[in-house]
Order: C-alpha cells, then structure tokens, then sequence
C-alpha cells in the first residue's frame, strides 16, 4: 500500500490553528499564567538550558566513565538534601527530570513547599546544603527559573 503524504501550506496552516487552540485550551495545566508562554525569550532561554545540559551531561558522562574504567577513583555515594529556588510544578519537574538524566545523580524526593529535592550523588563531595547546592543544581536552576516563573 503506497501513502502518499504532501506538504502543503493548507495542511501547514490548520495544523498551525488547531495547536494555538488546543494550547489555548489546555495551557493553565502546566502553569497559573498561560498568556507567559508567547513570550519569545522564553524559547530562547529554553534552547541555552538544551546546551547547557548537553554540556552538562558530556562532562558527567566522562567523570562516571573514568569512575568506571579507573576503580582508584573514589565513589562516595548519599543522598544530599539541596536548596532550589524555583517555586513552580513545572519548574521543579524539570530540573528533577534533569538532575536524573544526568550521569552520576538521580533525583529521590521533591519537598515543594520548603523547596528542597533530595538527590543520590555518585560522589557526595559535601552534605553542606549551600554549597551541595550550588555544585549540582545552581547552573540549572538560575536558566528554569527565566523559562518557567
């Protein structure tokens, strides 16, 4: 059976209105202020946190590798509890989401009302909640916070 698919700026555009409606419609169930979400520089924040996580996860791919492949290397595995500033659902799904995508840490519990997320590190390096804090989470959060609140 031959599917025959065209492009057409006909199909381009109902594609384009019927996703402004649904997004219309179905915009406050990730946020309280819908209306934020047309503005352009949020987009643009969004496609930087693409690449600053890409650089992100390329260097803590190369540190669990040299953990792998070097076993004199130390492991210090824990849970350290980390102070966010981010306030919104969304934002805290992310950067959980991120924080587990990246090689070496994996996100255990959100506290969204005092705004701490609790993480398993690969190589706890400290249990002060500060500086835990600006070593895993800072780099992310400061963009998700221009993105999401």
């Amino acid at each position: 059976m031959l599917l025959c698919f065209s492009l057409d700026w006909q199909h381009i555009l109902v594609g384009l209105f019927v996703s402004l409606i649904v997004a219309a419609m179905m915009g406050d169930m990730f946020t309280s202020y819908p209306k934020k979400w047309f503005q352009p520089r949020r987009y643009a924040w969004f496609i930087y946190y693409i690449l600053v996580f890409a650089l992100e996860c390329m260097k803590s791919n190369i540190d669990v590798a040299c953990r792998v492949l070097h076993p004199r290397l130390p492991i210090n595995p824990g849970i350290v509890k980390v102070k966010t500033i981010l306030k919104t659902e969304t934002g805290l799904t992310f950067l959980a989401n991120f924080i587990t995508l990246t090689p070496g840490t994996f996100s255990v519990d959100i506290d969204q009302e005092n705004g701490y997320l609790y993480i398993h590190w690969i190589d706890v390096k400290t249990q002060d909640i500060e500086e835990a804090s600006r070593i895993i989470v800072s780099k992310f959060e400061r963009i998700l916070k221009e993105v999401f609140e």
